[in-house]
């Protein structure tokens, strides 16, 4: 399967399209990007290039693509399971608002990720985000 949108929704508003990554590359990518550690979760983050199926598409605004990982540290198939599919849910709902169209992100659960509240793992994740894209100082700035 390649990337594919969100639950094949069309783009409304002109919010960018949600994709999912799918190949190894673009994860290992992601990790060379920045990174920010929450209790419930790592988000990584990197921009990325116009994807293949964005530029067949012809799509004019580029996409906010994502990924989700779950090792088995975290536990046995079904608590990396609900782990995933609690990531999905906030990346569905949280990425399109705080996320930036061009833009790889990562979302690693936890061990704490499962059982985490829901309004607690909701503010890992936009707390990561805002972080994520917080303007940062350079170094030649501070002459």
């Amino acid at each position: 399967m390649s990337a594919k949108s969100g639950h094949g929704a069309p783009d409304v508003g002109g919010s960018p399209q949600l994709l999912t990554l799918r190949a190894r590359r673009d994860f290992l990518a992601a990790a060379k990007g920045l990174k920010q550690v929450r209790q419930g979760l790592v988000l990584q983050a990197r921009p990325h290039e116009t994807s293949r199926q964005e530029y067949l598409r012809g799509d004019t605004q580029p996409a906010i693509r994502f990924g989700l990982t779950a090792t088995r540290k975290i536990g046995n198939a079904v608590i990396r399971n609900r782990v995933k599919r609690r990531l999905r849910a906030l990346a569905h709902e949280l990425l399109p608002k705080h996320g930036q169209a061009g833009y790889d992100y990562v979302l690693i659960g936890r061990i704490h990720t499962a059982r985490r509240e829901a309004s607690q793992l909701r503010r890992d994740v936009i707390s990561a985000l805002k972080a994520i894209h917080r303007p940062r100082k350079t170094e030649h700035s501070s002459h």
